[in-house]
């Protein structure tokens, strides 16, 4: 039996120089030793679709969904890599958290490098501590009718988060941080909330979302606003949990 054809992925954006993806949650930005078993990836899926090769600027953890951006030839991917070290890149999330957040808050913690691989390890290389900084807004909360260790009730908020800094799974730790970890996540969360999300709502994956990417072309100087939409998942709960009106 033949190996079915993988979907196309939803193309956002795309001119002579860039090209975005809105990237599915459970999808590698591009081979990792960290999950050898993986035989897909953003990195060739997008070049297969529109049979060209491209950059990988930056890269989203594999359960996190959308905009992802690549460019398409050597000299752009230096200019964008340059807007991403400048922090002149604006990166908008969405994330279902544990508990009620504060209506908004700047969380400045700096984190411990994460290395990939044994290797580096191996190699001397250590966890330096680095600067991080993430500011958050609540957008919406939710109180379900279940019991969750000590607690009679389980409390969530909807948050828009925008990183200042990029440090690896930086929201993630940002948020497990502040004792308000994002559902889904099995790395840095609370598997009690992971275990409820599965068995009353059928969500297997983390609920962080990459919603939009503001950046001024490299080429044309004009601003390019990148948006994209939330899966068939987060919609699901959005129904649910009554949020279908809110805006981010």
């Amino acid at each position: 039996m033949e190996n079915a054809e993988p979907e196309l992925l939803e193309i956002l954006y795309q001119d002579e120089y860039l090209v975005a993806i809105n990237k599915p949650s459970g999808l590698l930005v591009h081979k990792s030793p960290i999950d050898k078993h993986e035989t897909q990836f953003a990195l060739q899926l997008v070049r297969d679709q529109i049979g060209q090769y491209v950059h990988p600027i930056h890269r989203l953890d594999k359960p996190t969904s959308g905009v992802l951006l690549f460019a398409l030839n050597a000299e752009i991917t230096q200019s964008m890599s340059e807007l991403f070290r400048s922090h002149e890149v604006e990166k908008e999330y969405i994330a279902i958290v544990r508990g009620y957040t504060e209506d908004e808050a700047l969380i400045d913690h700096a984190l411990k490098q994460m290395l990939d691989t044994k290797e580096q390890k191996k190699l001397g290389i250590t966890k330096e501590s680095q600067d991080a900084q993430t500011q958050y807004e609540r957008l919406a909360t939710v109180e379900l009718p279940y019991a969750v260790s000590r607690y009679p009730v389980a409390r969530y908020s909807l948050v828009k988060l925008e990183p200042r800094s990029g440090r690896k799974h930086q929201l993630r730790r940002h948020m497990k941080h502040i004792f308000h970890p994002i559902v889904g996540d099995t790395k840095h969360g609370r598997g009690e909330h992971n275990k409820l999300f599965r068995e009353k709502f059928d969500c297997h994956r983390l609920l962080l979302h990459s919603h939009r990417i503001t950046f001024n072309h490299p080429i044309s100087k004009e601003k390019v606003v990148i948006e994209a939409e939330i899966d068939t998942v987060f919609k699901e709960l959005f129904k649910v949990f009554k949020w279908e009106a809110i805006r981010y």
